[in-house]
């Protein structure tokens, strides 16, 4: 089947407008193509992170113990107020059914006054349980402190828990729960999406060579001149004015096809699992590798010193320990490693040296010294 590629220009947008005809873009993409929307962002369409303290009720005994978290009843005491209710003086106001719990969410970019978020609901307190609560209304604030949306509902917490004569047991988490659509916005976000003449995307990764591209190929679907990159990240659109048309303009810049280069070599290695992953950029250059284990074992046999016939007033039985300490190396053969100009070849090279995970964060490191690994090597 034939594939189509049409691009209006600029000029022949502006034609169409006035005749007032639309003009059709058809984006028809390889299989493994990219898009712009896909390696890049608009500046200033972000989400926002709002918090809140609040309070959950209704649960089965399993809230805050609030001779141990004293503010929980401080705070039950204080929402009491606001409806009206006023505790007597040295009252002991201590129930087993409530939480107090930070409430968390993010406030997506352009959402409006009444629409719909997520919110998660996490103890802060010695809770054993979640589940079945509901969270009371709770205002959700925003770094520069003023409310953006607010929360309440009932909390869906993915565990279970039971417990009796002393034992219990526990499945997944119940100490965080979630409550889909739970929070409404109060008050928007300004984007400065609409304001100046120009646009600014935002590549994921710094690369010079993906942000000439993606200039490139904003200029020769739009018209040159209207893409300029001004470093390894940021690239700068022109934009028409008109909020309508610069709406549209930006979901066709999103569209365009981009030819990704070649990534940079990178292996990552997490210190703490000793999980290994690499891009396939990899290389490896010749190289002879022996990796041996060296283990060390230490065994301790306590000695019991009693004192012999006819010994001395006074003495006394002794305990003492007896350390042996054993040292062994296990050889390692030394082993060729080809030159590897493909992922796979890289993978069977390092596999033939059998070497466990763990190992092979050691042996990755001392390639990299030698110059045989051709790639950075990062350590999360």
């Amino acid at each position: 089947m034939n594939r189509f590629f049409f691009a209006p220009s600029l000029c022949v947008r502006r034609a169409l407008a006035v005749l007032g005809l639309a003009a059709l873009v058809v984006w028809s993409l390889p299989a493994q193509a990219s898009r712009i929307k896909d390696v890049a962002s608009v500046q200033g369409v972000r989400t926002n992170q709002l918090t809140g303290y609040g309070l959950v009720v209704g649960l089965d005994g399993t809230g805050d113990q609030t001779n141990q978290m004293p503010y929980v009843g401080q705070t039950l005491n204080n929402y009491l107020q606001q409806l009206g209710i006023t505790l007597p003086p040295g009252a002991n106001f201590q129930p087993k059914n409530v939480a107090a719990v930070l409430v968390t969410a993010q406030l997506p970019a352009f959402a409006r006054p009444g629409q719909a978020i997520d919110v998660t609901v996490s103890s802060i307190g010695n809770a054993k349980s979640l589940r079945g609560g509901t969270l009371i209304s709770t205002p959700l604030r925003g770094v520069d402190g003023e409310i953006y949306a607010l929360a309440q509902g009932n909390l869906l917490v993915g565990g279970a828990g039971a417990s009796a004569g002393g034992s219990s047991v526990t499945v997944n988490h119940l100490g965080v729960g979630r409550i889909p659509g739970g929070g409404q916005v109060e008050r928007t976000v300004p984007t400065p999406l609409l304001l100046g003449e120009t646009v600014d995307l935002n590549l994921n990764a710094s690369d010079f060579q993906t942000a000439r591209r993606v200039a490139e190929s904003i200029n020769s679907a739009m018209g040159e001149g209207t893409a300029q990159a001004l470093d390894g990240r940021l690239v700068r659109v022109r934009a028409p004015i008109d909020p309508n048309s610069r709406i549209a303009f930006l979901a066709d810049i999103e569209e365009l096809p981009l030819e990704l280069p070649r990534p940079v070599a990178r292996v990552i290695v997490n210190s703490r699992t000793g999980s290994v992953v690499m891009n396939q950029a990899v290389t490896l250059g010749a190289a002879a590798v022996a990796h041996g284990n060296l283990s060390v074992s230490i065994s301790s046999t306590p000695l019991v010193s009693q004192p012999e016939p006819f010994a001395p007033p006074g003495a006394q039985t002794v305990v003492t320990e007896r350390a042996d300490i054993q040292i062994s190396q296990e050889g390692g053969a030394l082993i060729k490693l080809e030159a590897s100009a493909q992922l796979s070849e890289v993978v069977k090279a390092l596999n033939a040296l059998g070497a466990t995970p763990q190992d092979l964060v050691a042996i990755l490191q001392a390639m990299r010294a030698a110059g045989a690994l051709k790639a950075e090597l990062e350590v999360i």
